[in-house]
């Protein structure tokens, strides 16, 4: 699993990468086709208008086109922000993937084996099942020997550490939440200020000098929330699935603990 999870980011990093190299190489292109074609009053008065039925771009070219604009510094920033807390996100989704456990079905298996075998079966049947629920009740059998209360102490303290993994890592995923839409706000911020300092330089309040550079800076902002908004999707996701699997649990633990006091009647 943590090779799967460091290859992942390796991947999403080079990608990444790359698109950071292509929006330089775009913004340089267009700066220089902007210096060389320069049209005149007349060239322009005859160009001819584009027809109605003319093909929009779609939503991935448009956000491609707009992240270019934003400028490689902090769109890039903010890119890592979303590959790294996806990277951790999808990590966290397969390991509570298989973490998953039928609850029903395991402690039904258990009950026909203490029955049947005693509790070497049982324990038997839990290290041929996978998930923090046969762990559980492995520990808690395997304490069963000196007592129900040695038992279900045991239970309760093994519950914490499988808590505790289940856990792991989802607190970078609220940071990258937290700070995608921080850094956008700084780039803004930061576009802003280079703004009003080309307002002061030239003297003169004209909406063609700011413009660019105040769209450039809002563009920040809104890739900032984007990326929050996605990684706040997953961490829900995550979140519900740790409770799920904390309830099925604590339900699993309170019936294996009934269990070992109907085994030792």
């Amino acid at each position: 699993m943590k090779r799967f999870f460091s290859l992942t980011v390796l991947v999403f990093f080079l990608v990444a990468t790359q698109s950071i190299v292509i929006a330089q190489e775009s913004d340089t292109q267009t700066a220089q086709e902007t210096e060389v074609a320069v049209e005149t009053p007349a060239e322009v008065a005859q160009e001819q208008p584009q027809p109605a039925d003319a093909p929009k771009a779609s939503f991935t070219q448009e956000l491609k086109k707009r992240f270019i604009e934003g400028g490689p510094g902090f769109m890039g920033i903010v890119l890592l922000c979303l590959i790294l807390g996806l990277a951790i996100a999808i990590e966290r989704i397969i390991f509570l993937n298989l973490a998953t456990t039928n609850t029903a079905k395991l402690t039904e298996s258990i009950e026909e084996a203490l029955s049947s075998g005693g509790v070497e079966a049982a324990k038997e049947v839990c290290r041929n099942t996978k998930g923090p629920v046969a762990s559980i009740f492995y520990q808690g059998l395997d304490r069963s020997g000196e007592g129900v209360e040695s038992a279900e102490k045991a239970v309760v303290a093994y519950g914490g550490v499988q808590m505790g993994q289940l856990e792991k890592n989802v607190s970078w995923i609220s940071l990258f939440i937290a700070l995608a839409p921080m850094l956008g706000f700084m780039g803004t911020v930061i576009g802003m200020i280079q703004a009003f300092d080309k307002i002061e330089a030239a003297g003169d309040m004209q909406p063609s000098l700011v413009a660019g550079g105040i769209k450039v800076a809002l563009l920040t902002t809104v890739f900032g929330l984007i990326v929050a908004i996605i990684l706040q999707i997953f961490y829900n996701y995550i979140i519900a699935k740790i409770d799920s699997i904390v309830n099925d649990m604590e339900d699993a633990s309170i019936t294996l603990i009934d269990l070992l006091v109907a085994n030792q009647k």
